[in-house]
């Protein structure tokens, strides 16, 4: 399966992009073909500018080249992947640019939609399991994902895999957190390695 995994950090020596670095390593182990959108270091553009915004009439309206650009690497993988940081409870402003941007009229819905057998959402959280659940965060983002914008777009197979604590707190040794971070290492990179798994059960 090819799979494009869409990364939102501006750092590249981040968190973010080690979780990516194994999360790809467990895809490229199990066969997988895997193409990576770095978006920061792409200097992908966020913004919609008219160019870019649907034109109800038209469903064949002609976007930015760029955008185009985006649309022909979106349909030319079957799975697709996002990994990136949790801010405010919601995606960072360079993830959510890019879906308003390509996953536009024609193109993920308006007569048309996203190709995808499965989307999988990595949101890198630094509040632990029980804090995010407290107010139902979890199931607050889950919701958005899952229906608001993979079942909108016609992506039958969505998932939302948090990692939690990821700024180690109230960890108190050094062995506690390079525990903690090896076992969330190990975590993503099984996410890889299984990617297609459910798939194939259905």
């Amino acid at each position: 399966m090819k799979v494009l995994t869409i990364v939102s950090h501006p750092r590249r020596e981040s968190l973010t992009f080690s979780v990516a670095e194994r999360f790809v390593q467990g895809l490229t182990d199990a066969g997988h073909e895997v193409e990576m959108a770095d978006l920061y270091g792409e200097e992908f553009h966020p913004l919609v500018f008219e160019q870019d915004e649907p034109d109800w009439d038209n469903p064949r309206k002609s976007y930015s080249a760029r955008v185009q650009a985006e649309m022909a690497r979106l349909k030319r993988n079957e799975g697709l992947a996002f990994i990136f940081p949790l801010w405010w409870y919601s995606l960072p402003a360079m993830t959510k640019g890019y879906i308003d941007r390509t996953w536009n009229y024609g193109c993920a819905y308006g007569g048309a939609h996203l190709p995808h057998q499965k989307v999988l959402w990595i949101p890198l959280g630094g509040e632990t399991e029980d804090s995010l659940k407290k107010r139902s965060f979890d199931t607050m983002i889950s919701h958005y994902l899952n229906v608001g914008l993979a079942g909108y777009t016609g992506i039958s197979q969505s998932e939302v895999a948090f990692l939690y604590n990821t700024l180690a707190e109230e960890l108190e040794s050094g062995d506690e957190i390079n525990k903690h971070y090896e076992s969330m290492f190990q975590r993503v990179y099984e996410l890889g390695y299984t990617y297609s798994d459910s798939l194939a059960h259905k």
